[in-house]
């Protein structure tokens, strides 16, 4: 039993076998000990600090948290945007751009690069800003169902929102890579339609899909040309 103890205690440094007849054991002095035992300490305490660290990056990734409410919405937006670093894309509406503008202006003072696409408020600038003229608000509103909002930041994180006056505003948001991907590439989307339409005329983009009954479903939603003139009288 006593060397099994002994054993133990050379495995872990604290004693020292003197080559003797018989053979001695001699107490590591215990300042040297516990030195060493703070620094194997140390190693697994940064060992678990890097994997656990690991692990919540990993859970943030999988998770999309869901928010309900006007006022919880425009927090978030707000939250997200004070966490950029780099860079912002957003996609975002007159009646809500005036309660995150001083958001936005803030972090342009910072240095980060903000691209927006804004649906009314011609005279309201948020980075470089584009406004959405092709088709009006009231149009694209009642398409989506409501203002849809896209808030995006250093290709790592996302918000899809809803704001909507016939029901309860809503927004998704996740550190999904590929949600963040999809979502940054809607926002540039948008903003090279804008810019092609002001290049090359409104005129010619009507005529290329008006033309094309797949094309009306795309940008329309509807099957047919009547439904879509039918929409629009109601």
């Amino acid at each position: 039993m006593i060397y099994e103890v002994l054993g133990k205690l050379m495995d872990k440094g604290a004693v020292h076998i003197v080559p003797s007849e018989p053979v001695k054991y001699v107490p590591v002095p215990a300042t040297e000990l516990m030195n060493r035992m703070r620094k194997d300490f140390e190693k697994s305490f940064e060992f678990l600090d890097e994997k656990l660290n690991s692990l919540e990056q990993e859970r943030q990734i999988d998770v999309i948290s869901h928010i309900r409410s006007n006022d919880r919405v425009l927090k978030e937006i707000c939250n997200i945007i004070n966490r950029a670093k780099e860079e912002l894309w957003i996609s975002v509406w007159e009646d809500q751009v005036h309660e995150i503008e001083p958001y936005i202006h803030q972090k342009e003072e910072e240095g980060v690069h903000i691209f927006s696409i804004l649906f009314g408020a011609p005279d309201t600038k948020i980075g470089a800003t584009f406004h959405h003229n092709y088709m009006t608000p009231h149009v694209v509103e009642k398409r989506m169902g409501g203002h849809l909002t896209v808030i995006a930041r250093d290709g790592e994180e996302v918000l899809i929102a809803n704001f909507s006056n016939d029901s309860t505003s809503w927004a998704v948001t996740t550190y999904d890579p590929a949600l963040v991907l999809v979502a940054t590439e809607y926002v540039r989307h948008d903003i090279m339609v804008e810019e092609i339409t002001k290049e090359f005329g409104a005129d010619k983009l009507d005529t290329l899909w008006r033309e094309n009954i797949d094309l009306v479903h795309v940008v329309t939603g509807k099957r047919t040309l009547e439904e879509m003139e039918d929409d629009r009288d109601e």
